[in-house]
C-alpha cells in the first residue's frame, strides 16, 4: 500500500506506515486498551506485520523497555500507550529518559476532540493529559487534524536527530484513529545535518588546548557515537579523561587515559582542580556524574571549554570561559581533525595512572567486596551490556566496571534516579541487540517495582541474566538514615522467595553466595530465556570480605 495519495487509509494505518517505512521503527512497546483498538488494527494489519509489538505488564515497564532499546542502539524507543492511567504510569519512565537525554516516542490516545477539557467524567479522562505529560517531554502535542500527522512525526524525529534528545509525546484523539487521511504523494525522511561548532570558537578552543600544560577532558553521554574521534583527540592531547556513567566504554576498555566515572572521588577532584584547561563535551556537569557524595565538591579552577547541542545547558552548573553550541560528535571530529598527527606530551598517562593508584578502589571496603562479582562477570561475559537499577551493585559498577565499547553500560542512578528501571530496560536492550548478552543489575527492593516484567521476558524468550543483589531491604536509604541519626523506618522490608516467584513466571532461577557459584551459573545460563541469579549478600560478604 504505497504512500501515493491514491489508496485510502486511516490515521492509524498511516502512523504505522510512517514509523516503519519512513523512520525505520522495528519494535513497539505497548499494552492495548479500549481506546487504542483502532491503532492496533493498523499495527497488526497485512503489510505492517514487519513491526514487532512487545507487551510489557505495566506502562512504566513499556517506557523503561523503550529507554533500554534506545540506549543500546541510539534509535528512538517507541511506545503505544492508553489514555489517562497509561500516561500517568509511563510518566516516571519518561522522566528518566528526559534526565538522561534518551530518545523516546510515546504515542497515546486521548479523549474525543469534542470532549477534551470538558470534565464529563468519561473513561480515562484527565483535565489536560497533554499539560500533565509536557513536564516530562521535550514536547507534547495533541493531533487535531489527521492530515498533519506526517509533519508532527517529522518534528519529533527532528528533536531526536538534531537537538538534545528526550521523550516526545503525541496524543491522538480516539475519534481520529479511524479517520481517513490523504496520504502524502511523497513523504521522505528529511535528513538533518548535526550542528557543527563555529570556526572562530573552534580555533580558540584549539589554541587553549594546544598551549595547556595540564589539560583534562570530560566526556559525557552526548559523545557515545564518536568513539574513534574521542580516542584520537584525548591521545593527541595526552589528557586524562573522565568518561561519565553514560559515556563508559567510549575510549575502549582500560584505556590508559581513562579515569572512568570517578569524578566524585577525591583523587580525581584534585586532578580537576589542578587542570589549567578543561574540555567538557556532551556532559551536563550534573550532580549524579560529578558529585554523587552530594557535597558540591567538584570544582574547576582552570579555563573551561564547554560543548553542548543545547545552548541552555552551557549556562548551567559550571560557567564556561568558552561555550560552543554544537553536536558533541561533530565537535569531537572537528577537534580531532585539528590535532591529527599531533602527539603532545603532558604526562597524561602518568597522571592518569597516579590518580588511579591514589583511588586504590581495591582497598576501599565500599568497593572491594564487589570486585570479585564484576571480575567474574567480565570473564564470563566480556561483551555484555550491563543495565543497572538504583541498587548497591550498580553504584559500585559505576566506579569499577570498564566496558569495551559505548552503549554497553547504562542505569537509573543518573539524573532522575528511579527504581524499577533495571529489569525492563535490560529487556529493551536485549530486543535491540540480540547479538550481545545482557545483564540486569538489580536489588531486592527495586526489582519489586517492575517484577511483573519477568512475564514479558519469558514470553519473548529473552536470554537476559537478572543479577539480583539481595540485602534485605533498602540498604542505601538505611545508610543515609543511620548517617543522619534518623531511626530506621520503612527500609527493612520483607522480600518474597524470589526463586519461587521466578519459577512461577516460568523463569529459571538459582541462588549463589560466592564467586565460584556465580561463575558456574553464568556458564550454564540458557540461551532461549531469562535466568534470575539471586546473590545472598550476607553469604557473599562472608566469603569475599
Amino acid at each position: 500500500m504505497p504512500l501515493n495519495g491514491e489508496t485510502p487509509m486511516t490515521c492509524a494505518e498511516l502512523l504505522i506506515r510512517l514509523l516503519r517505512d519512513t523512520y525505520g521503527t522495528d519494535t513497539v512497546f505497548g499494552i492495548p486498551g479500549v481506546h487504542t483498538v483502532e491503532l492496533y488494527r493498523g499495527l497488526a494489519g497485512g503489510e505492517a506485520s514487519g513491526l514487532r509489538h512487545v507487551t510489557p505488564r505495566h506502562e512504566q515497564g513499556a517506557g523503561f523497555m523503550a529507554d533500554g532499546y534506545a540506549r543500546a542502539t541510539g534509535r528512538p524507543g517507541v511506545c503505544f500507550i492508553i489514555t489517562g492511567p497509561g500516561m500517568t504510569n509511563i510518566a516516571t519512565a519518561m522522566g528518566q529518559a528526559l534526565a538522561d537525554s534518551v530518545p523516546m516516542l510515546v504515542i497515546s490516545s486521548v479523549s474525543r476532540r469534542d470532549t477534551l477539557g470538558r470534565g464529563q467524567g468519561r473513561l480515562h479522562e484527565l483535565p489536560s493529559q497533554q499539560q500533565l505529560v509536557a513536564g516530562v517531554a521535550r514536547f507534547s502535542q495533541t493531533l487535531l487534524d489527521p492530515d498533519t500527522l506526517p509533519e508532527t512525526l517529522a518534528r519529533a524525529f527532528a528533536v531526536f536527530e538534531g537537538a538534545r534528545p528526550g521523550p516526545v509525546h503525541i496524543e491522538i484523539p480516539i475519534d481520529l484513529f479511524a479517520a481517513p487521511v490523504r496520504a502524502p504523494r511523497a513523504w521522505h525522511r528529511r535528513a538533518l545535518a548535526p550542528a557543527a561548532p563555529a570556526e572562530a570558537a573552534l580555533a580558540q578552543a584549539v589554541d587553549w588546548l594546544g598551549r595547556a600544560e595540564r589539560p583534562l577532558v570530560l566526556l559525557g553521554g552526548g559523545c557515545v557515537d564518536a568513539p574513534e574521534a574521542a580516542r584520537s583527540l584525548v591521545e593527541a592531547l595526552d589528557a586524562p579523561t573522565v568518561t561519565t556513567i553514560n559515556a563508559k566504554g567510549l575510549l575502549g576498555r582500560d584505556h590508559p587515559l581513562d579515569l572512568g566515572a570517578n569524578a566524585s572521588l577525591p583523587a580525581v577532584r584534585a586532578l580537576a582542580r589542578e587542570a589549567d584547561v578543561v574540555l567538557a563535551i556532551g556532559t551536563e556537569l550534573g550532580e549524579t556524574d560529578y558529585d554523587v557524595v552530594f557535597d558540591d565538591g567538584f570544582r574547576l579552577d582552570g579555563r573551561l571549554i564547554r560543548v553542548d547541542v543545547d545552548p541552555q545547558q552551557l549556562a548551567r552548573n559550571q560557567a564556561a570561559d568558552l561555550a560552543l553550541v554544537a553536536d558533541a560528535g561533530q565537535a569531537l571530529e572537528a577537534l580531532a581533525a585539528r590535532f591529527a598527527g599531533v602527539r603532545l606530551s603532558r604526562d597524561g598517562v602518568a597522571r592518569t595512572r597516579a590518580t588511579h593508584a591514589t583511588l586504590d578502589l581495591a582497598r576501599d571496603p565500599a568497593f572491594a567486596v564487589y570486585m570479585p562479582l564484576f571480575a567474574t562477570l567480565r570473564e564470563a561475559l566480556p561483551e555484555a551490556i550491563l543495565v543497572g537499577d538504583s541498587c548497591a551493585t550498580t553504584y559500585a559498577a559505576n566506579h569499577l566496571v570498564a566496558q569495551p565499547a559505548p552503549r554497553r553500560f547504562f542505569n537509573a542512578s543518573t539524573g532522575y534516579g528511579t527504581l524499577g528501571y533495571g529489569l525492563p530496560a535490560a529487556l529493551g536492550a536485549s530486543l535491540a541487540r540480540p547479538d550481545l548478552p545482557v545483564v540486569a543489575l538489580v536489588g531486592d527492593g527495586g526489582i519489586m517495582f517492575t517484577l511483573s516484567e519477568l512475564a514479558c521476558a519469558v514470553e519473548e524468550r529473552l536470554p537476559v541474566v537478572i543479577l539480583l543483589w539481595h540485602n534485605q531491604g533498602y540498604e542505601e536509604i538505611r545508610r543515609f538514615m543511620d548517617d543522619a541519626g534518623v531511626t530506621r523506618l520503612g527500609v527493612d522490608i520483607r522480600a518474597p522467595d524470589f526463586l519461587s516467584v521466578a519459577h512461577g513466571f516460568g523463569c529459571l532461577a538459582t541462588r549463589v553466595g560466592a564467586p565460584a557459584e556465580l561463575a558456574h551459573a553464568l556458564a550454564t545460563r540458557p540461551t532461549d530465556g531469562p535466568l534470575l541469579i539471586e546473590i545472598d549478600a550476607d553469604a557473599w560478604l562472608a566469603v569475599v570480605d
